[in-house]
């Protein structure tokens, strides 16, 4: 180790310096500034993939400082750099990315990168290498198209690299230093699938339970089978929000842990799942009924406008959000065959707009305790407070309300055996709803308010309290 460390140091950047895929990174900034240019990406790949790599840097207005670099290396070179070592960046990214790495850096006497019609990879990165210092130097890589370049080079820095990777290099060069990646575990996954939100999925059954059919074993079966479908979409979906959201991501003081803003996960590893992820999904959602697939797909389309655009459009977001839970309570009526309630839709409505703006303030309280005044990818501000209290109170007031009118309606005291007892889950709600906004202004409120209410115990508990008379205003007999 000693012995190759009077030689220069050369640094790949992808994979290596940053944990994360510059390229990959590059292609969902420039789609995201402009989607049309989606089409245009088998055009510009057509020319070549060093061409294919300056269009994309030239349209993707690259943020070096935003990467998630690999802080032990950086540290090491750091060290490395302060002892008089020479320091350079070798890339197959194009090269304006890398001078603007070395510029945020500042630890590099020299960057070679991608330009022109040479991709700079392999046997091509080790020419240019050998051009610039000659064959004396220590290379840091992390991937087995780093290996013509090792096997060049009088020593090696592993970076995250693969038990064979790591075998390979160990017999051809001696082995400076390496470095670990944080393993992905089940936990990672499960956290970028989030499957704790699969929670809100169980608005498919609510059909089921106003219509006091949940003991037709067929009706649930087909909505075990719509849920799986519509979890396993909206993990997808999660996914594709994740990536399309990295830079505000990384801004943010809690959503900079997700696993791929901090690198944790990779892009293709997160493209490569989200596809398996929907072929499922839509399989599940065929086996379901052909009329499903529609409310699927509608589905999709619907949350996958709201992350490209309609969630930066202030109010038009939190509406969107209330209209997506509202949605999978029609879902669930399609996948049972079962009628849905006019008062149920309008109750929803109003419930979930206060749910959407409990999610919506409890993010602004989170960042005034941050002492930070604006939102990273949304267009709110804490002092957008004032207006948001009154307004997410008011639409719970309306929910309550709206369930008040359907007690005293016709077709309820049709229905319900005991209508009278319902005046007590009125009372529930506005209890639950309060305990609610009281948790977002303490600014303990962390989770999505329906996932709140489903893990809090007193929360649940209450909920079940109501389930428990609204089934004994049914089933009662009449007094």
């Amino acid at each position: 180790m000693r012995e190759t460390k009077k030689f220069p140091l050369v640094v790949d950047l992808d994979g290596t310096l940053t944990t994360s895929d510059t390229l990959m990174e590059s292609v969902i900034r420039v789609v995201k500034r402009q989607p049309t240019n989606l089409l245009r990406l088998p055009f510009w790949l057509a020319g070549g993939r060093a061409s294919f790599k300056a269009k994309i840097a030239q349209h993707a207005d690259f943020r070096a400082e935003m990467l998630p670099y690999r802080e032990s290396l950086v540290d090491y070179l750091t060290r490395e750099r302060e002892s008089g070592r020479k320091i350079m960046l070798a890339t197959a990214a194009h090269c304006s990315i890398a001078e603007r790495v070395s510029t945020h850096l500042g630890l590099f006497d020299l960057v070679i990168a991608t330009s022109g019609n040479t991709n700079l990879k392999g046997e091509a990165k080790l020419a240019c290498i050998r051009e610039q210092i000659g064959d004396d130097f220590v290379y840091a890589g992390d991937s087995k198209a780093d290996l013509p370049v090792w096997a060049g080079a009088r020593g090696a820095v592993l970076a995250g690299v693969s038990p064979d990777v790591a075998a390979d290099v160990r017999s051809h060069v001696p082995i400076e230093y390496e470095f670990t990646n944080v393993r992905a575990t089940f936990s990672t996954w499960c956290r970028a699938l989030r499957v704790h939100q699969w929670l809100k999925n169980l608005l498919l059954f609510v059909p089921l339970l106003t219509a006091f059919a949940f003991l037709d074993v067929d009706k649930v079966a087909v909505l075990a089978l719509a849920f799986l479908s519509l979890s396993l979409g909206a993990s997808a979906t999660y996914i594709g929000n994740d990536l399309w959201d990295l830079d505000s991501d990384r801004r943010h003081p809690r959503k900079c842990n997700r696993p791929f803003a901090s690198g944790v996960l990779s892009i293709s590893q997160g493209i490569a799942c989200a596809a398996v992820l929907l072929t499922l999904a839509f399989a599940l959602a065929l086996a379901v009924s052909a009329e499903f697939i529609g409310m699927f797909a509608l589905y999709l389309v619907l949350t996958t406008a709201y992350s490209w655009r309609l969630k930066s459009v202030v109010l038009l977001d939190v509406v969107v959000l209330s209209l997506l839970y509202t949605y999978r309570i029609v879902a669930g009526a399609v996948a049972a065959e079962i009628m849905v309630s006019r008062w149920l839709l309008a109750f929803s409505v109003f419930a979930f707009l206060s749910l959407a703006l409990v999610k919506r303030c409890s993010e602004l309280v989170f960042l005034r305790q941050s002492d930070k005044s604006a939102t990273a990818g949304r267009d709110y501000r804490v002092s957008d407070l004032e207006v948001l209290w009154p307004f997410g109170i008011g639409a719970s007031l309306a929910a309550v309300v709206v369930f008040g009118l359907f007690i005293n309606a016709p077709e309820t005291v049709a229905r319900y055996t005991v209508p009278h007892l319902l005046w007590f889950v009125q009372i529930g709600l506005i209890y639950l709803f309060g305990r609610l906004w009281i948790a977002t202004v303490r600014g303990v409120m962390h989770d999505d308010p329906i996932v709140h209410i489903l893990e809090n115990r007193g929360s649940f508990s209450m909920l079940c309290a109501m389930v428990a008379i609204v089934l004994a205003a049914h089933f009662l007999p009449t007094p």
